[in-house]
């Protein structure tokens, strides 16, 4: 019987050592497959993934991560790399899916029109605006005419360089953690490495300069001893609001 979403997600531990076990790479793709089904901020996908099976590499980024064990003794990597510079790239993309989608045909339930001029509203506009910034002076003034717009009325407020940053990096970590619970559900383990030099992993993989690493994932299947602790949680109570 396979594992449940809850199964995994109960089963799922960060595995800091792995057995001398390779994997299948194979496998692994498919579960990065799995990850760009995450979802994301309004669909733009701003993420890429490396999956490192190369031995040398491997261990040139094992150096970087501070040969914690976690990552010298992974069998795969998969570096997840936020790509804020291609949001030109993905809405057009992205709006030429719904061109296409919506052009001219009759869609149940749906007004065709309607639908298309939001579209074309939302990524011919909306986006450059949140995404178009220059040396973080039009970040400046778009939060500026955000709060005072927000005096008013409700508005988006997360349009500095920073905010959109982080927009970013969450849309990335929601498809590392689709990543990790499919891994899981295969019988793979991994651990999500917060510990390394993110620049000297950019100049490893070649990366360009403006694309950000979110976290390096290292794979493979845990040895008796990789798991260095029972879990802990605060309570739940701690934790919950209901309102």
């Amino acid at each position: 019987m396979s594992k449940t979403v809850t199964d995994a997600i109960k089963d799922r531990r960060s595995v800091r050592k792995y057995k001398d076990v390779e994997i299948d790479p194979e496998k692994v793709k498919k579960c990065i497959e799995n990850a760009t089904l995450a979802p994301n901020s309004s669909n733009m996908q701003l993420w890429e993934f490396i999956h490192v099976t190369d031995k040398n590499i491997l261990k040139k980024i094992a150096h970087a991560c501070f040969n914690q064990n976690a990552a010298k003794t992974s069998k795969n990597m998969v570096v997840f790399v936020a790509r804020r510079d291609k949001w030109k790239s993905r809405a057009k993309e992205n709006l030429n899916f719904l061109e296409n989608l919506f052009d001219e045909q009759e869609i149940e339930g749906i007004d065709v029109k309607k639908r298309r001029k939001l579209s074309r509203r939302y990524y011919k506009n909306i986006m450059p605006t949140i995404y178009s910034d220059f040396l973080g002076i039009i970040g400046i003034y778009k939060k500026l005419l955000s709060y005072v717009i927000g005096l008013f009325r409700p508005i988006y407020r997360e349009v500095l360089y920073s905010d959109v940053k982080v927009v970013t990096h969450k849309s990335v970590a929601l498809a590392a953690q689709n990543f990790m619970l499919s891994m899981n559900e295969i019988g793979y383990d991994t651990c999500p490495m917060e510990g390394s030099d993110t620049t000297r992993v950019k100049k490893i993989l070649n990366l360009p300069k403006k694309a950000e690493i979110t976290m390096i994932i290292g794979c493979g299947i845990k040895d008796k001893k990789g798991i260095y602790a029972p879990r802990f949680r605060v309570s739940f109570d701690e934790v919950y609001k209901r309102v």
